[in-house]
């Protein structure tokens, strides 16, 4: 039968149910597959809430069923007719008790073999996936995906509103201001040799609202980082941004409590209780080696350099006399890894900077080997396994440096390698946590000075104010991070909100006065005229929505999201532009590409 206009959809594959049958009814999809019984042809419909069976028998309409022999992979169709029970049930579908019992087909597009099938969990090439991602999001498991992304916008945009905020749009053109991550640049036809820079966030903007009287703030908005790429990480990508005005740290995290709370209990069913755990960045660093602790799990660091610190092992010794640090990570039932695995985990430390990886592997039958222990006393041997707490069948791993973050970055990564080699992060469990007393500076050896560890606009906690200028290392800020199992999902702060204070800050992070004033003069000339307190943060959406579908990538909950080096395979961008647009910009490419000629 051929197309026409003659259809209007009643019910989704999906939804259809045993209530259902006897209704007329009128689906449209793509077809999954189609199963010829010679007087009898079954296919299975597909659309973005499922899949139900369409059956076609020769002696009712014979037009019909010759339509339906012609049916092939992803042809587009419109099926209407009679819901009936289905005689052999399928108990794997949500509409396995139902089948259509077609009288009207209507073929309203065809289709070329597709390059793989569309079908859930493909394990198709991921270049192949990303060419064709038209065809990959037609994946049951990639619709589930999108869907759950629109539910937690909608969820969000909800809970925001009942609690006050408004949803204002900020300018995707803005002003390039250096200061962290590499900018976007997006030339100026009508200012010849002026860029525009696309916002890595919305910053000074939703600073600015809070000026105008807008009290609370929101938007779901478009970001840009010229960045290396990594799992959780996208050149352009979705953020939750918040600001709220007349507050201090208290206020902005309870309301983002409550919308945690909120998320995951409509998305999830998950209960998280409140008030959510918070942690110093000294005692994550100190206990788990990093500022975004996976808390499912133990394998906590321990200082033994007051152990070590007087041994004859220079090993040890030298990094607790050069001022480093020596810790360790005692995993219980780590002596059930082989040989060969404790020297791969000697190697993965050493990707993280470390030069070695001791450890003392303690048999069930009490037998004890070790790398190390040679070297030390008796007495200092036994004070390590005393205060690992080590009992048979365990594993103490040990990592020393002259520099500390090199410690910590090799163990809090070691405690997750092992964690995951034997097995023990649960599944579905979800353990959140608020990182606090973050730094204000953080010495940049690229640039050689001090720079803003959040940004500039960030203010100092009050009893560290006297540190800007003299105490640079130890001045913290009112800043705060939110962590759920070993990844960062917002971070935020309590702003600076006077302009002599903003020019204090600008003076410490090494601008002079007319520096800042050519870069952020219009925030500061703002902040002339009242600003209240404010603070706010900033949610990685596309990473919320990652562990809502329990993924380990942001690129499945991404429409058309780009690969490692930043281009979309589907549409071949970044791509060469004509020498004709280049010049109607004043622009010049010199040594990289000859563009083409029109």
């Amino acid at each position: 039968m051929n197309s026409s206009n003659k259809y209007k959809r009643t019910n989704y594959c999906g939804e259809l149910r045993i209530e259902d049958i006897g209704k007329e009814v009128v689906v449209c999809g793509w077809v999954q597959r189609r199963r010829d019984l010679g007087q009898l042809i079954f296919i299975d419909l597909r659309d973005r809430t499922g899949i139900l069976q369409l059956a076609f028998d020769e002696s009712t309409c014979r037009e019909v069923f010759e339509s339906a022999a012609t049916l092939r992979s992803e042809f587009v169709v419109c099926a209407s007719g009679k819901l009936r029970e289905r005689s052999a049930k399928n108990p794997q579908l949500p509409t396995g008790d139902v089948e259509l019992e077609v009288t009207e087909l209507n073929i309203l597009a065809k289709s070329e073999t597709p390059p793989f099938e569309i079908e859930e969990n493909s394990d198709v090439n991921d270049a192949l996936l990303l060419k064709y991602r038209y065809l990959d999001l037609r994946r049951p498991d990639m619709q589930r995906y999108i869907a759950l992304r629109h539910r937690a916008v909608k969820i969000t945009r909800d809970y925001f509103d009942e609690n006050g905020f408004y949803e204002i749009e900020t300018p995707m053109l803005t002003k390039s201001t250096p200061e962290g991550a590499r900018d976007y640049l997006v030339p100026s036809r009508v200012h010849k040799g002026k860029f525009y820079a696309l916002p890595q966030s919305p910053q000074q903007y939703k600073q600015l609202l809070m000026l105008s009287g807008f009290d609370r703030y929101m938007q779901i908005v478009r970001c840009f980082r010229d960045e290396d790429l990594r799992a959780d990480r996208q050149p352009e990508f979705t953020q939750i941004d918040l600001e709220m005005s007349f507050v201090d740290i208290e206020d902005v995290i309870e309301v983002n409590e409550g919308f945690i709370k909120r998320l995951f209990g409509e998305v999830l069913d998950v209960d998280v209780k409140l008030p959510i755990k918070r942690m110093t960045l000294r005692e994550a660093m100190d206990r788990f080696g990093s500022d975004k602790p996976d808390l499912r799990f133990g394998l906590e660091l321990c200082d033994i350099g007051d152990i070590v610190k007087n041994c004859e092992f220079k090993v040890f010794s030298e990094p607790v006399l050069q001022g480093g640090s020596v810790r360790m990570i005692y995993v219980p039932d780590g002596a059930s890894l082989p040989r060969k695995q404790i020297d791969s985990l000697v190697e993965f430390v050493k990707t993280y900077g470390a030069r070695g990886l001791a450890w003392t592997k303690l048999g069930e039958d009490g037998s004890v080997s070790s790398s190390f222990s040679k070297f030390l006393t008796e007495e200092e041997n036994d004070a390590i396994l005393t205060r690992a707490g080590a009992k048979p069948g365990g594993l103490i791993l040990i990592v020393a440096d002259v520099n500390e973050d090199v410690v910590f970055a090799s163990l809090g990564a070691l405690r997750l390698e092992c964690a995951k080699r034997l097995g023990l992060i649960a599944e579905g469990a979800y353990e959140f946590v608020w990182i606090t007393e973050f730094p204000l500076f953080e010495y940049s050896e690229e640039d050689e000075r001090f720079v803003a560890r959040h940004h500039p606009f960030t203010a100092a906690m009050d009893e560290d104010i006297e540190l800007l200028e003299t105490d640079k290392i130890n001045c913290r800020a009112k800043a705060y991070d939110l962590v759920l199992n070993g990844s960062e999902l917002g971070g935020g702060s309590i702003r600076i909100n006077t302009p002599e204070m903003q020019k204090r800050m600008f003076r410490a992070l090494g601008f002079t006065d007319e520096e800042a004033d050519e870069r952020f003069g219009h925030l500061i000339d703002a902040f002339k005229y009242g600003a209240p307190p404010h603070g706010g943060i900033a949610y990685g959406l596309d990473r919320i929505v990652m562990h809502l579908a329990g993924l380990g990538t942001i690129r499945d909950v991404i429409a058309f999201p780009k690969v490692q080096n930043a281009s979309e395979l589907l549409t071949a961008c970044p791509s060469e532009v004509d020498e004709a647009q280049l010049d109607e910009l004043g622009l010049v490419i010199a040594g990289i590409f000859h563009p083409p000629q029109r």
